[in-house]
């Protein structure tokens, strides 16, 4: 009988061992997502430099990896259901690791991008498995703790991403300047890779799970025409070129609206699209991502550009940004959200709007004079008002959704997340450049009126989201990642 009692305690310490193990490779990999989504905030124009790249490798650098990101997250869930999530995450990690090691030794701006994209790929069919993976095989006390995890492994990698790059960068390890960034994947990639051959259990699938391809190729389509049109003809001029490519753009986007309402197995389930609640959450974050994620990169530059820090000195003096979003977002989570509901959202938007306001009064006043030491609180608030409305958005949007619908919810919105945040880079940045050339002191006051009025708004639009976020979080399905990418 002891043997017996002491041969089952064994078993079920093996299996404890196997839950934390499998945790900690899904906690690599998506903090390996952030740091490579925010990573080249500090590292774009070292890279552009290099590569002799100019503006539009660093407008582009960012928003390749979001978009592949954002088309693919819609189906990489379904890819995994239909193949087996084991088989995905393998691959997910095989090819970004590859990506990385492509990136890493590019040596021309066209290779860079191909492989930041490639990336973002991979990285789509990687995210989804190990959510799908947890709530498989994971004990309900284990979702529970693993769930707790994720805010403050996700809020350490985004403050990790541009502080690793700019170090890295000023070190120049082995005289590589910026490749070690990437080149660093390789490393965790691979052990990565190794781990999850040995520990992830297998699965077959269900092949009868339909995918529809067309959907997800005509968003890739419309979403890579609205971006080639707005970077290309904010650098290059406003030719046809970009001109046709925004319009196909928008004409494809349209494609792929329509396709959802008749398609037999949509991305999207079609009644979110009718719930008035859930469309405004999605507007509302579209904006609210799209400015902040923008503003970040676009403030990045204007260290190192205007102000001429070092890419080490710019990477820290963004940690309190970084910390005030990192604050708002624990304190979200924490149960505000669930308090507040929706009042929590205008309360993020109108604290944004202070700390954008705070800086362009110093920018405003000082021009590229401003102190690092001056930019700082402001800095600060920026982050708290951030975090709120990315831990915020996409909760309270989940408010109205009915049970069935929670998984295309969830993984529309984490679409939205990084689809917007390409969409805010590209588009923030060419702003910054376009009035460049009559000063950075001049390029920032502009963007920051842009964003502030975007910002602004997108305020009547939250009186739309439901008033308050669900319970917690949908069964079977973790909460949106706030703030990822």
């Amino acid at each position: 009988m002891t043997s017996l009692q002491n041969s089952a305690t064994d078993t079920a310490r093996v299996s404890s061992r196997r839950m934390w193990a499998i945790l900690g490779l899904v906690l690599l990999v998506d903090a390996l997502d952030v740091i490579d989504g925010t990573i080249t905030n500090i590292a774009a124009p070292t890279i552009a430099a290099d590569l002799h790249g100019g503006v539009s490798l660093i407008k582009w650098l960012g928003p390749a990896y979001m978009l592949a990101m954002g088309v693919l997250l819609l189906v990489g869930g379904r890819l995994g259901d239909k193949f087996g999530q084991r088989k995905l995450f393998l691959i997910g990690i095989g090819g970004f690791t590859l990506a990385s090691a492509l990136a890493g030794f590019a040596s021309d701006p066209v290779l860079i991008i191909i492989a930041r994209v490639a990336q973002g790929a991979f990285g789509a069919l990687l995210i989804p498995q190990g959510m799908a993976i947890m709530t498989k095989v994971f004990s309900p006390e284990m979702l529970a703790k693993a769930f707790g995890l994720f805010g403050p492994v996700l809020g350490i990698s985004a403050v990790v991403g541009p502080v690793l790059a700019g170090v890295i960068i000023d070190a120049n390890l082995f005289g590589l300047d910026w490749r070690p960034i990437f080149l660093l994947n390789i490393i965790l990639g691979v052990a990565g890779l190794l781990v999850a051959a040995k520990l992830l259990p297998r699965d077959d699938g269900d092949r009868s799970t339909v995918i529809d391809g067309w959907a997800s190729g005509l968003l890739g389509l419309a979403m890579f025409g609205l971006l080639y049109g707005l970077i290309e003809g904010s650098t290059n001029g406003w030719k046809a070129v970009s001109v046709a490519s925004i319009a196909a753009g928008v004409l494809l986007f349209a494609a792929f609206a329509y396709r959802q309402r008749t398609a037999a197995h949509p991305l999207i389930v079609p009644s979110l699209l009718k719930n008035r609640g859930f469309t405004s959450g999605m507007l509302v974050g579209l904006v609210s991502f799209a400015a902040g994620t923008g503003l970040f990169f676009v403030l990045s530059l204007f260290l190192q550009e205007g102000l001429h820090a070092s890419p080490r000195t710019a990477a820290l003096s963004v940690v309190p940004l970084t910390a005030g979003l990192i604050i708002s977002t624990f304190a979200a989570m924490g149960g505000l959200v669930t308090k507040l509901g929706r009042t929590l959202v205008f309360i993020g938007l109108g604290i944004s709007i202070v700390g954008s306001g705070w800086v362009l009064a110093l920018v405003n006043h000082a021009g590229t004079r401003v102190s690092l030491w001056e930019l700082a609180p402001a800095f600060l608030v920026i982050g708290i008002g951030t975090g709120l409305c990315y831990t915020t958005i996409p909760t309270v949007a989940l408010g109205d959704a009915k049970p069935e619908e929670a998984g295309s919810a969830s993984g529309s919105l984490s679409s939205m997340q990084q689809l917007s945040t390409a969409i805010g880079s590209a588009a923030v940045s060419s702003i910054f450049f376009g009035y460049a050339a009559s000063g950075y002191g001049h390029a920032m006051k502009v963007t920051l009126v842009v964003v502030l009025a975007a910002t602004a708004l997108s305020i009547p639009f939250v009186t739309l989201m439901p008033r308050q976020a669900p319970a917690g979080p949908p069964e079977g399905e973790p909460a949106p990642e706030p703030g990822a990418a």
